[in-house]
């Protein structure tokens, strides 16, 4: 995997944004393809590492993932969704027990709040049903285009985006854009990576940043996309110190 022959990139080097506005956008595009083919082989396994059957499920399992674990979430759901098989079951939901159940996700009166308006508006608005598309699921309580994009690629084979803190770091990290709003950065990567990978590619990009490329410490010695980052160089070249910062799956940061 590591690269530490590689020259530090432009943002250790010089000190400098990652994003190089001199970089045509044909030449970012191509950088940007050339590393999502390599994190397709570093990241065979990549996948939602949320536990799920249903859309309805995903959907839900993902709003409690806010602010906490998918592995927390996990533990939490198969007495959540054997208690509540249904929208109308989190509709009709005793406000405390609910939250009872919630309680090790963290901020669980906000998501009790919010499973209930889900299961409330779902049957409201659509006779029970996750509905399958983007516009639809962002007018759900709780429900933004992150959540949506993950319920739509992962649950209806729908492509989408997942920009969450990892996949928002690493695409900056990467010089494929300098936006810090989700949506713009949403816009942006959408136009550099083909539609029909958008799911995988978000799955990669966050498994990379969780067992990686990591907020604080980076591994990049130990990093397989070293000759393309710009960022290559703000975390340890040695790559027997930078191995020993990859996590495991079972490790990894799923936050």
């Amino acid at each position: 995997m590591g690269r530490a022959a590689c020259r530090p990139g432009r943002a250790a080097r010089l000190g400098v944004s990652p994003f190089d506005p001199e970089e045509s956008p044909l030449g970012r595009t191509r950088r940007a393809r050339r590393m999502a083919r390599e994190l397709a082989a570093i990241h065979p396994d990549a996948h939602c590492e949320l536990d799920f059957t249903t859309p309805l499920e995903l959907l839900v399992a993902t709003v409690l993932s806010a602010q906490t674990t998918d592995r927390t979430v996990n533990k939490v759901t198969p007495t959540l969704f054997a208690r509540y098989p249904d929208a109308a079951a989190y509709a009709g939901a005793d406000r405390a027990e609910l939250e009872e159940v919630l309680t090790p996700t963290g901020f669980f009166r906000a998501k009790a709040n919010s499973v209930i308006g889900l299961g409330q508006a779902l049957v409201e608005r659509f006779d029970g049903e996750v509905p399958g598309r983007l516009v639809d699921l962002v007018t759900l309580p709780g429900v933004g285009r992150k959540t949506a994009n993950v319920v739509l690629g992962n649950a209806f084979g729908v492509p989408g985006l997942t920009v969450d803190t990892h996949f928002g770091r690493l695409v900056r990290r990467f010089g494929w854009t300098a936006e810090e709003d989700p949506v713009k950065v949403e816009t942006e990567i959408a136009a550099i990576v083909p539609k029909k990978e958008w799911t995988m590619f978000s799955h990669r990009v966050i498994f990379h940043g969780r067992r990686v490329c990591h907020a604080k410490k980076p591994a990049c010695g130990a990093c397989g996309l070293a000759a393309w980052c710009p960022s290559y160089g703000i975390g340890p070249l040695d790559p027997e110190v930078a191995e020993k910062l990859v996590k495991t799956p079972a490790a990894s940061d799923t936050e």
